[in-house]
């Protein structure tokens, strides 16, 4: 029951919410009363800390239930998401074509919705829908609110466009609800159906002004109508209310259209309700809502609301519990959908004035951008100034002159475009040709946003990709387009969000009650589920739908603009002559396009003219930035969907998958099934942490970026490396010359890494001066392994060290006892001094409290002791914070709000250790209890250079530079990553990128002393990490034999039939290998379903105007990346766990009322609650591992994959070897056993074999967080000859095996045995986590 007051019926449902179980108030705010509870009991005096791992005591402790909830549920069996596994190209079935759209289909849909933007072409909108609806009967990508969608254009067209059609028009509208309310195309009505067909009787019914009679088609009256909404059960008032009415007068005629019917139907209830929501409506909104009331009143009571749902989250009844007063003013169709808002959500909305900042932030950055370049280009003209247009020097002039003409080149391009289509289509018409597929038009798409919106679209984006791909002042032109082409989809959809005015939910940040339901328990869950469906149901039937683009649809629109924006935009350039001194001035152009090679391949790339590359390290780029780059100014909305939260209007994904179709699908499955709701809620956690600029550490850092001079990872304007002299003797010494070349690439190397450096951090200062003063937040997603990030790419805590010194946390707290030491602790861990025991690490500040007040008072014009930090911005930050604290009588009464840090040692590692029960490596990355911290990377470092010694005495030159140079740091990524798969290729590139960095030795030296460097580190790390190499191999071998597997149903056709042979083929590839689609796919405890991505990219041939490009398309399933699948398992495996535990320390943290953040498996929140979080941090890993993951996967892999076969001759060779197969266990005779094993590969095979799948590696786009295990870079298969035997060839083991298979679950080898180290240990370390 939710009580609703006269004044507001907000006021009530917030009173109410207080006693809903824990998750109804994830999506809740509280009232500034508990608010205010709770910041009086935090900011209370400290109670006494007990030790360090002893839980806290009385208030401050978590119910032991709420630790056995989150037990019980880690060890419940994770419901999985399976879906069939995607079909080769040239095959097609109904399940598939259900689970996964082919591109044709998605760009019919696309250009269908962009002709109905606008009412621009709705006969050929209708033509694509009644295509696509026979075509694809039952599709989901026709879902109830296409079907709305085309109703409302067909109503609009007989009211507002063609009134001589308008009887046709309307017989297409009732023809199409006829086949909704029966069922003919499995989509059923919702309340915008009934409301835009309660909209049609009422405009043209025959009592109306405009009377209609139709033939063709049945038309329902109100009585009707409301009879099917409650067969439907759907609640009245919400169609009433519904978007589709679109003035007061059309609602409240509704209202009373249906309360007639519902008089004549003697449905009392209806009545009831319907007269409620007209008594809603006019019902005045109170602006002083929270405020208390000085003298109590007498108010006119309200009846309380039962609100009743369905499974789906539909409103199916509204329930009055007493009499329904009259309204104080006329009716209001928006207040009425304020008020009901209030009611369905069962939460309070984000208020209007706190969301306008943030509302005006995400709809106007475009009008922003031009009117400041407007701005400076008019004040320049008035001072009289020659600076202005294309002579001028500055970015922001520039970029106005380009737009002015790039808004006039728009407008003429797409008049002709019109033209040109026009003429096509009907040459096309008059020729009868037969088309397979529907040519993408243009216009429709680029009609959807006006030219100078268009315009500054594109100039932003470019401008914004400057140095992006690893091109150097410049971008891919793929990517170039495709971004374009998404900025425009992305801004057409902010703008469909915006046009309704629609109420949004914010996420609460109150800790959890005594009382209040756990969310790992089954009500609490469901709680949380029915909750969030309520609330998505409710935003999705309030918002108007859009398709997404495919990728043909936005390169070329991308193209287009890009085309239009390299013709007119130029800039003036001078220079002197050096022999006359005259000077000499040409217009160029801003941007060229030119090939490259990049990685061996040849590649498009767009390039920035000098003068505007410089330029972009130097001026303002804040012109650059969509809303999307930035952070918000009010609480994230909450994860509603799959697609639904983050950003208020900009529409955001809960997951970045990269082009992969797969796990998107799976995503939005498994959302729709419940099964992510702890993930949607950790989310939540995450973006609710408010955060600021801390303003003082931003005034040091503007004062060394003004400076232009190198300091703390902050590049100079001008690069200060002089450039290598050329030796005398280059000419006749062949190693000079040599050398020379070597240290001049690094010099140029390091020359466009400085720019791009100096652009990188442009960003960031620019976006901390524009919030200096206001409170932030960070919307957060995850990668498809369920890590997460922060949505904003520049200025956020996941940075480098500079954008974590620029931030504070919102919220301060007092230090305490406990939280002083704790500062301590973390400012000697951020100077580097992190290996020593805590009281040394105390004991460190203590001996450096005058440089550290020295610093803090003197940063830049003192001894300058914090620069040689580790950390050195974060570090300034710390002294600053511990200055202020102990300059105070009583330093532990201090308010912090520097984040303090809890870093896991070598985490993969430890999952691992925990994984096995390994106690060796237990005791090396800090899980078993111990008096000092052990550093794993440092016994490792002392190995290597023991060895090095050796070395030294038999006069290796290798030795003699790299002696005594071996520090921690030089080995640190590559023993972290050894137990990710690293190869020997890869652990040479990370040590060379450490040896050029040290800058002690000499450049030409640095790749022959990694690679030796190399071997040395994975000889010594040796039987190190056994039992993490263990369970590497079990990962590694599982995910090889599932990427050979082949679903049950497609086996007859993978040894039937031939895959044609390609051109310049050697031979024919045997159809199995392309039915060879399975990709490894898992379950984290969370319930978030893993698909790795990797499959053989398939490219699309696009000719543009500038160059040929390639593109992928992500709906052409292509074969999977065996080697990839294979070697990327492990390390994903890992993170997907660390990601888990990541999750389930913030949903307890947040019901324990301690503020969170994190950067992977470093945990962050305030000094004082350090001992809390790591209490928390503790639990949930042992919570994680005590449920036996390994043997959760390995149920899942067996219930996942029990109907996959895999094929003998996919396993011959080594690899059959490495499984142990018998011959009983394969199901064969044993000699074709041994021939089996001891078959050879064939040179020509396996490079046929192995074409598709490298080509996986060569994609346009580099990966957003490159984690995952780096590949070895193998030579071509050389053809060994073997004595004493005779080996077949490839063909003859294929003929004789071929239709020989074997169930993949009987292959997947048993899991590693498990040590004895005990998990529950961890609580007895106090290093764990530090």
């Amino acid at each position: 029951m939710i009580p609703l007051t006269r004044r507001n019926a907000a006021r009530a449902v917030s009173y109410s919410r207080q006693s809903l179980p824990r998750p109804a108030r994830l999506y809740s705010t509280p009232t500034k009363k508990l608010l205010a509870q709770e910041s009086v009991s935090s900011s209370g005096t400290s109670q006494e800390f007990p030790p360090y791992m002893a839980q806290p005591s009385a208030s401050g402790s978590r119910p032991l239930a709420v630790a056995e909830d989150m037990h019980d549920f880690l060890h419940r069996r994770s419901p999985y998401t399976i879906l069939p596994t995607p079909l080769p190209d040239d095959v097609a079935t109904p399940t598939t074509d259900y689970f996964f759209a082919d591109s044709p289909t998605q760009d019919a849909v696309a250009i269908m919705d962009a002709c109905l933007h606008g009412l621009q072409d709705v006969p050929r909108a209708k033509e694509m829908f009644e295509r696509v609806r026979v075509a694809r009967q039952g599709d989901p990508i026709l879902d109830s609110r296409v079907y709305n969608l085309m109703l409302e254009a067909y109503l609009e067209m007989a009211t507002n466009r063609e009134e001589i059609n308008r009887a046709n028009w309307l017989e297409d509208a009732w023809s199409l609800y006829y086949d909704m309310e029966h069922g003919t195309d499995s989509v059923d009505p919702t309340a915008n159906t009934y409301a835009i067909m309660l909209q049609a009787w009422l405009r043209f019914n025959p009592e109306s002004k405009n009377p209609v009679i139709i033939g063709g088609a049945q038309v329902l009256d109100p009585v009707a109508l409301l009879r099917n909404i409650i067969g439907r059960q759907i609640a009245p008032s919400l169609v009433v209310a519904d978007r589709a009415f679109t003035t007061d007068e059309e609602a409240n005629a509704a209202i009373k259209a249906l309360s007639r019917a519902a008089v004549e139907m003697g449905l009392s209830r209806v009545v009831t309700e319907l007269g409620m929501a007209e008594s809603l409506g006019r019902q005045a909104v109170d602006p002083l809502e929270d405020v208390p009331e000085v003298v109590p009143v007498v108010k006119a009571k309200t009846p309380e609301v039962e609100v009743i749902h369905q499974e789906d989250g539909t409103v199916s009844e509204l329930r009055p519990q007493g009499p329904v007063p009259d309204g104080e003013v006329p009716f209001n169709l928006e207040t009425l959908r304020r008020h009901l808002s209030q009611v369905v959500l069962a939460r309070r909305v984000l208020s209007e004035e706190v969301a306008l900042r943030q509302k005006l932030l995400e709809q106007s950055v475009y009008n922003v951008a031009v009117e400041r370049m407007k701005h400076q280009a008019d004040m320049l003209e008035k001072v009289g100034l020659p600076s202005k247009g294309l002579q001028s020097n500055n970015l922001r002039a520039w970029m106005w002159e380009w737009h002015q003409k790039l808004v006039n080149r728009i407008q003429a391009e797409l008049e002709n475009l019109v033209v040109e289509e026009r003429v096509i289509a009907k040459m096309r018409q008059s020729s009868n040709r037969h088309r397979k597929t529907e040519d993408v038009a243009l216009s429709p798409f680029l009609k959807l946003l006006s030219a100078e919106k268009l315009s500054l679209i594109t100039i932003m984006e470019i401008m914004h990709l400057h140095n992006a791909g690893g091109v150097n002042d410049g971008m891919k032109t793929a990517r170039a387009l495709l971004s374009v082409g998404r900025a425009v989809e992305a801004e057409y959809k902010a703008e469909m969000c915006k046009k309704n005015k629609i109420s949004m939910p914010v996420p609460t940040t109150a800790p959890a009650r005594p009382g209040d339901k756990s969310i790992f328990t089954s009500t609490g869950y469901r709680d949380l589920y029915a909750r969030r469906v309520a609330a998505r149901k409710y935003m999705e039937d309030s918002e108007e739908w859009t398709s997404e683009w495919t990728q043909l649809v936005r390169v070329k629109v991308g193209s287009f603009l890009v085309d239009c924006l390299m013709d007119v935009a130029t800039v003036q350039r001078s220079t002197q002559d050096p022999r006359t001194g005259e000077k000499i001035t040409e217009e160029q152009p801003a941007f060229f396009h030119q090939y490259e090679y990049l990685r061996g391949h040849k590649l498009g790339v767009i390039k920035f003219n000098p003068a505007v590359a410089e330029r972009m390290s130097r001026d303002s780029v804040v012109e650059t930035l969509h809303p999307r780059h930035l952070p918000m100014l009010v609480k994230p909305k909450p994860w509603l969907s799959y697609n639904n939260g983050g950003y208020l209007f900009n529409r955001s994904w809960a997951m970045r998958f990269k082009e992969s179709r797969e796990q998107e699908v799976y995503l939005r499955h498994a959302s729709d099934a419940g099964r992510l709701e702890l993930v949607f809620a950790g989310l939540d956690v995450l973006g609710s942490t408010p955060w600021q600029i801390n303003r003082r550490v931003f005034d040091v850092v503007l004062q060394v970026w003004n400076s232009g001079e190198r300091f703390n990872k902050i590049p100079p304007a001008v690069p200060d490396e002089p450039e290598p002299e050329r030796p005398p003797n280059m000419e006749f010494d062949n190693k000079a010359k040599t050398i020379y070349i070597e240290r001049q690439k690094a010099w140029q190397q390091a020359k466009a890494a400085n720019h791009s450096d100096r652009c990188s951090v442009n960003y960031k200062v620019e976006i901390a001066r524009a919030f200096l003063g206001d409170t932030i937040y960070f919307p957060h997603n995850v990668d498809f392994r369920g890590r997460a990030y922060p949505i904003p790419p520049h200025l956020s805590h996941i940075g480098d060290d500079l954008s974590r010194g620029l931030l504070l946390f919102g919220e301060k707290k007092p230090l305490g006892v406990r939280g002083l030491r704790w500062l301590k602790i973390h400012l000697a861990n951020l100077y580097g001094y992190d290996k020593a025991s805590f009281d040394e690490r105390v004991q460190f500040v203590h001996d450096h409290l005058e440089e550290i007040k020295d610093s803090a008072e003197h940063p830049l014009d003192g001894k300058r002791w914090w620069t040689k930090a580790d950390d050195p911005w974060q570090c300034l930050a710390t002294c600053m914070e511990l200055k202020d604290a102990l300059s105070l009588a009583d330093p532990e009464s201090y308010e912090c709000s520097l984040p303090v840090h809890q870093d896991g040692t070598c985490n993969g590692l430890q999952h691992y250790a925990a994984l096995g029960g390994d106690a060796v490596g237990a005791a090396q990355v800090n899980l078993a209890a111990a008096d000092r911290p052990s550093d794993v990377y440092t016994y490792v470092a002392n190995m290597v250079e023991k060895s090095i010694q050796d070395d030294l005495e038999s006069g290796n030159k290798y030795a003699q530079v790299l002696a005594g140079k071996i520090s921690r740091k030089v080995v640190k990524q590559t023993v972290m990553t050894t137990v990710y798969g690293v190869t020997f290729i890869g652990a040479r590139d990370q040590i060379e990128r450490q040896l050029k960095d040290r800058g002690d030795i000499p450049p030409e030296m640095c790749w022959l002393g990694a690679s030796y460097l190399a071997k040395k580190v994975l000889a010594s790390i040796g039987d190190l990490f056994q039992g993490a190499k263990d369970i590497q191999n079990w990962l590694n071998l599982c995910a090889r034999l599932i990427a050979k597997a082949i679903p049950e149903e497609r086996l007859v056709h993978s040894f039937t039939e031939t895959a044609p042979a390609r051109k310049n083929a050697k031979s024919k590839q045997p159809r199995w290998k392309k039915e060879q689609m399975t990709s490894v796919v898992w379950t984290t405890p969370l319930g978030l379903p893993i698909v790795q991505p990797y499959r053989a990219v398939k490219r699309k041939q696009v000719m543009t105007s500038m160059q040929t490009v390639f593109i992928s398309d992500p709906n052409s399933p292509s074969i999977v990346n065996s080697q990839k699948q294979a070697s990327a398992f492990p390390p994903n495996f890992i993170h997907s766990l660390d990601a888990t535990h990541m999750m389930l320390t913030a949903l307890e943290c947040r019901a324990q009322g301690i503020t969170f953040a994190s950067v992977h498996d470093s945990y962050w929140t305030h000094p004082s609650d350090i001992d809390q979080m790591s209490a928390i941090i503790r639990d949930t890993f042992i919570a994680l591992h005590s449920s036996n993951v390994l043997k959760s996967l390995f149920e899942e892999f067996k219930e996942r994959y029990a109907d996959y076969k895999v094929p003998l001759v996919a396993i011959r060779g080594q690899f059959a070897k490495s499984l142990g197969l018998s011959p009983e266990k394969l199901g064969m005779s044993t000699q074709d056993a041994q021939l089996l094993i001891n078959s050879e590969v064939e040179e020509g095979e396996q490079s046929e074999q192995s074409e598709e799948e490298a080509a996986a590696a060569d994609e346009e786009e580099d990966i957003e967080f490159g984690a995952e295990a780096e590949e070895e870079e193998k030579p071509k298969p050389k053809k060994r000859k073997t004595k004493g035997k005779v080996t077949l060839k490839a063909a003859d083991v294929e003929k004789r095996l071929a239709g020989k298979f074997v169930n993949l679950v009987d292959l997947f080898p048993e899991l590693p045995e498990k040590g004895k180290f005990d998990v529950n240990l961890i609580k007895e370390s106090q290093y764990f986590f530090s």
